[in-house]
């Protein structure tokens, strides 16, 4: 592999902005907020909209809102039966 190309990693605290939840990680990415993680040290804050802890697919809060296809929602639409539909 060549020398020097790749980023440098570094561990980053990421702060959901909504629910407060944190995590440290290794990341390319940099910040100048710091934050006091658990374990005494210092590390970069990087903060974020959404993570695990608030997203609707993770907290089992996900909205169902479209339950029928394509097809079933142009025929209600436009009032055409089903011919294979039971009586």
């Amino acid at each position: 592999m060549k020398q020097g190309i790749h980023p440098e990693y570094q561990q980053v605290v990421f702060m959901d902005s909504t629910t407060g939840f944190k995590f440290l990680s290794g990341s390319t990415r940099r910040s100048q907020e710091t934050v006091e993680w658990e374990d005494g040290n210092t590390y970069p804050l990087i903060r974020m909209e959404i993570s695990s802890d608030s997203h609707p697919f993770y907290t089992g809060r996900q909205k169902f809102t479209q339950a029928d296809g394509r097809v079933d929602r142009f025929n209600k639409k436009y009032g055409l039966a089903d011919k294979n539909a039971a009586k």
